[in-house]
């Protein structure tokens, strides 16, 4: 079967609007409901978030292409070029400054056209510590093929335009994307709609050596802030990585069509889960600012380091509970007063508890 590039309707891509018109207005109502709440809170607390979003979505894109980042280091990089680290940090990982400086790039000019040259400057900084020549097009003779699978039973997923083709596919690409922006000549009124197609579209063309999908997926970020004027309040990254299979089944499906009902309908399903996901992080960021505001005065030292640490990790909540043992290793103290200060925080009502004896364990209280 051919490939959707070497359709003669390409790139002409064509949808039902009909089968996705409810999960647009789901989308719709969610990112208004997301607003609001997001208005509600206080500017620290609105950083928290947005820190949060950042963090999340560099190191998932990263993840869903097989790199690991340090997720301090991420966090580190974005704060240093956020002029919020005022502590004299050094990052070493050129990765993950790398990574911290595509999300922060996007975010911040999201309403501006893509370039060539901001393409460029894009995969420049996710090649950081990569031997890939970066800042340009492919330009090996050799096919580009997305396979998986051992050597010898590779299973090809899809195979891009030849790279004598690029320029040329590159420029209509930009062309499309900067006239399809809202009050463009050819404005694509529904942002996720257009957010599916510009991921589609990019990652069909394929267009550099390495580092496609996290472009991709910037490009399907940028398009929803600018369909929706302001910044988005998701990670794309966090929700397809929960998933990739899924991910990679519909992409391949999807490259074998210039028909993408089924791809749109995938995709803003994982654009409706990325904001149920921030939902829960707004309603965790507003839960931690009460617990605090109710607890910071009668806590000690060791309470409130052991606290937070287990806030860091955010809705999910802190794995496996926290136990007497892991409270001594985190608070750099003796078993008895382990036990004593957890013994506190459960009579305070900062914590519940669950079990008894060797499997007592000890949870937040910020339900209340």
């Amino acid at each position: 079967m051919a490939y959707n590039w070497e359709l003669p309707d390409w790139p002409n891509f064509t949808f039902d609007i009909f089968e996705i018109e409810n999960f647009l207005f789901d989308f719709a109502r969610k990112e208004g409901r997301n607003s609001g709440l997001f208005e509600g809170l206080n500017e620290k607390e609105r950083l928290a978030v947005n820190l949060d979003l950042m963090v999340s979505e560099a190191v998932k894109t990263s993840e869903i292409e097989g790199e690991y980042l340090k997720r301090t280091d991420v966090m580190s990089s974005i704060r240093i070029n956020l002029g919020l680290e005022k502590k004299n940090i050094q990052v070493l990982d050129q990765k993950a400054i790398g990574a911290s400086e595509l999300i922060i790039s996007v975010r911040e000019s999201f309403n501006e056209p893509i370039s060539e040259e901001i393409l460029f400057t894009w995969h420049r900084m996710i090649m950081r510590g990569s031997r890939i020549n970066a800042g340009k097009w492919r330009s090996h003779s050799d096919p580009m093929q997305v396979i998986s699978g051992a050597i010898g039973r590779e299973d090809i997923h899809f195979e891009a335009p030849p790279s004598h083709r690029i320029e040329a596919e590159m420029n209509n690409f930009i062309l499309w994307f900067n006239e399809t922006a809202p009050g463009g000549p050819r404005e694509i009124s529904r942002p996720p709609v257009r957010s599916a197609i510009t991921h589609i579209y990019f990652e069909s063309i394929h267009p550099f050596e390495d580092g496609n999908g996290r472009i991709g997926r910037a490009l399907s970020e940028k398009a929803i802030s600018q369909g929706i004027g302001q910044q988005a309040l998701i990670s794309l990254s966090r929700t397809i990585e929960s998933n990739k299979s899924a991910y990679y089944d519909a992409l391949k499906i999807a490259q074998k069509s210039n028909s993408i009902t089924q791809w749109i309908v995938y995709f803003v399903n994982v654009l409706i889960e990325a904001q149920i996901e921030s939902e829960k992080l707004i309603e965790f960021t507003l839960k931690k600012t009460r617990f605090f505001d109710r607890f910071k005065n009668m806590l000690n030292e060791r309470q409130l380091l052991v606290s937070k640490r287990m806030l860091r990790e955010g809705p999910k909540g802190f794995s496996g509970g926290m136990s007497a043992s892991k409270y001594m290793s985190i608070a750099k103290t003796t078993k008895a007063t382990a036990t004593r200060d957890l013994q506190d925080l459960a009579k305070k009502g900062a914590y519940f508890v669950e079990g008894g004896g060797r499997s007592t364990r000890y949870y937040l209280n910020i339900d209340q």
